[in-house]
């Protein structure tokens, strides 16, 4: 009998269909796990779970006794309860690696239409707003090439993004991590110093850290202000990492000048969110890394951790390695 796998949320067509060549493969979504009847009996069942953002904590790896491996379709796992799943013997995977540049290519993007306002300009043509030939003074953004870039969390993603920094627009690049890291000092001539530097001196701050509870709230109040008034914050990380409505004071009171967010606290955003109105914010869905090809390559990576777990195999990418090395 071919062992069960839930597919939740998001996994690509052309892997959930070979996946379902050689496993009784259910996909779920737009689901509740904790009351959906369908997949609470199918997870009594399960084997393996690939997918993105199921929360997999010790309420459901209850009703899940046969489960021997979670695959996300994502670098992040602040959705696993790693402790839970190594008290049952669980293997975690994570799909790192294949995303760093595209995820990068979003983040620099959004730090470029955050400092020239192209959002807010284009929305400007579009409304027949564009009445003189040149625009005031009123209308001018911020320049980006040769000004201080400080990244807050300087893994493979963040290094991505001082590689373009430094070599497309010729930024001087101030890092913070909990260690150094001298291939990329080398490599991009950055400089290692502690946050309050960085924040100090930074013409934009951009957040790569993961989310744990190290990092939930990181960065608030007392971080805004030691920021320039000029400053630009970027976040790519996660919502939580922020004190959301610390940001939201920030930029009301001209702590920061702007802001270019593609993580939020409540994801989607809810409505009423007084960032949705800002006009120096800049606001994407939560997209670093979905373009076609990486999607694939991430649902790709995801199956290939999935097999090699029910296989009784190391996946490439396994998360709690530490179980299977003793």
């Amino acid at each position: 009998m071919a062992k069960k796998v839930i597919a939740y949320n998001r996994i690509e067509e052309p892997v959930l269909q070979q996946l379902k060549k050689s496993y009784d493969v259910r996909f779920f979504k737009d689901i509740d796990p904790k009351t959906d009847d369908e997949f609470l009996a199918f997870l009594k069942e399960a084997e393996g779970i690939i997918g993105l953002g199921l929360p997999v904590d010790s309420e459901l790896v209850q009703h899940a006794p046969n489960l021997k491996i979670v695959s996300n379709i994502s670098v992040g796992y602040n959705n696993l309860d790693i402790p839970t799943l190594n008290k049952h013997h669980i293997m975690a995977t994570n799909t790192p690696d294949v995303l760093n540049d595209t995820v990068a290519d979003t983040i620099f993007g959004l730090l470029i239409a955050t400092a020239r306002r192209i959002p807010e300009l284009d929305q400007l043509v579009k409304r027949a707003e564009w009445t003189v030939e040149a625009l005031g003074s009123e209308y001018y953004g911020t320049d980006v090439h040769h000004k201080t870039l400080g990244i807050i969390g300087l893994g493979r993603i963040g290094q991505a993004i001082a590689k373009r920094a430094h070599f497309g627009f010729d930024m001087n690049i101030l890092y913070h991590n909990r260690s150094r890291k001298k291939d990329a000092e080398q490599a991009v001539n950055a400089t290692y110093c502690e946050m309050d530097t960085l924040l100090k001196q930074s013409d934009f701050v951009c957040l790569m850290t993961p989310l744990t509870p190290e990092t939930e709230g990181l960065i608030g109040k007392r971080e805004f202000t030691l920021m320039k008034e000029s400053a630009i914050f970027i976040n790519g990380s996660r919502g939580k990492t922020v004190v959301e409505q610390d940001l939201i004071t920030a930029l009301k009171n001209g702590d920061i000048k702007a802001a270019g967010l593609d993580v939020f606290e409540q994801e989607p955003i809810e409505n009423d969110n007084p960032l949705l109105t800002m006009k120096q914010v800049v606001t994407t869905p939560h997209i670093g890394s979905s373009t076609k090809e990486t999607e694939l390559k991430m649902s790709k990576l995801a199956a290939t951790n999935l097999e090699a777990g029910l296989n009784g195999e190391i996946p490439p990418n396994l998360i709690n390695r530490e179980l299977w090395q003793s």
